[in-house]
C-alpha cells in the first residue's frame, strides 16, 4: 500500500514548469505526461492506472485523515460497482466566506448530484468505461462525467477533500465563485469549454 491506503499512485503532468516531477518522483510515485487540460490529464491517469478501482484527486486538494477508511467501506459494497463516490468539499481558508461557500456546495450536492473535480471522484473502473469516462475538455469535465454518472448513483463519503483556496483569496470570493456559477450557466446552454476557459480565469 502506498499512500496511506492506495494501491497505485499515478500523477499525470501537463507540461508543468515547476518541480512536479521530481517530487513526485522522489515520493516514489509514478508520473506520466498528458496533453495540458483536466480532462485529458484525468482520463490519461484512469487509462494509466492498473486498479478496478479509480479515485481522481485534483493536485491542489488533500484527502484528510480517514479518507481511506471511507473509501475502502464504499468499495466493499457490490452495490456500489455502478455507483460513484466524492468526498465532503472543504477549503484551506478560516474566513467565513469558505464555511458559507462549504454549506453551499452540500445543498447544491444533495439537491443536483453536481460535485465538482476538487471533491475527487471513487468510480469502479467498469463503471467508468462504461460512462465513456473524461471526455478531452477544457473545462467542466468534470460535471460532463457527474451528469452521465446521475443523482441517484452518486455517494457523498464520510471524508473531506481539502482543496486549496488560493484561487479565491486572489480574486475574491464573490468574484470567484460569480465566475463559477456564470461557466456553469452557458455550460448548460451549450457553449464549448474552451470559451468557458476565458471566463473561467
Amino acid at each position: 500500500m502506498v499512500g496511506g491506503g492506495a494501491d497505485e499512485i499515478v500523477v499525470v503532468d501537463g507540461g508543468s514548469a515547476d518541480d512536479t516531477r521530481e517530487r513526485a518522483e522522489h515520493a516514489g510515485v509514478r508520473v506520466i505526461e498528458a496533453p495540458r487540460g483536466r480532462g485529458s490529464q484525468l482520463a490519461a491517469g484512469a487509462t494509466a492506472a492498473h486498479g478496478d478501482w479509480l479515485l481522481f484527486v485534483h493536485a491542489d486538494t488533500v484527502l484528510e485523515d480517514g479518507w481511506a477508511g471511507a473509501v475502502e467501506a464504499f468499495v466493499a459494497d457490490p452495490a456500489n460497482a455502478r455507483r460513484a463516490a466524492v468526498f465532503r468539499f472543504a477549503l484551506d481558508d478560516t474566513a467565513r466566506a469558505a464555511r458559507l461557500l462549504e454549506r453551499l456546495v452540500a445543498f447544491r450536492c444533495r439537491l443536483f448530484g453536481l460535485a465538482y473535480g476538487d471533491q475527487g471522484l471513487l468510480i469502479a473502473r467498469s463503471f467508468y468505461e462504461t460512462l465513456g469516462g473524461f471526455r478531452p475538455l477544457a473545462l467542466m469535465e468534470d460535471v460532463d462525467l457527474v451528469r452521465r454518472i446521475g443523482r441517484r448513483r452518486l455517494a457523498i463519503l464520510d471524508a473531506r477533500a481539502v482543496t486549496s483556496a488560493a484561487r479565491y483569496r486572489r480574486r475574491g470570493y464573490f468574484t470567484r465563485v460569480t465566475r463559477n456559477a456564470l461557466c456553469l450557466g452557458l455550460y448548460f446552454l451549450g457553449f464549448p469549454p474552451h470559451v468557458l476557459l476565458r471566463i473561467y480565469g
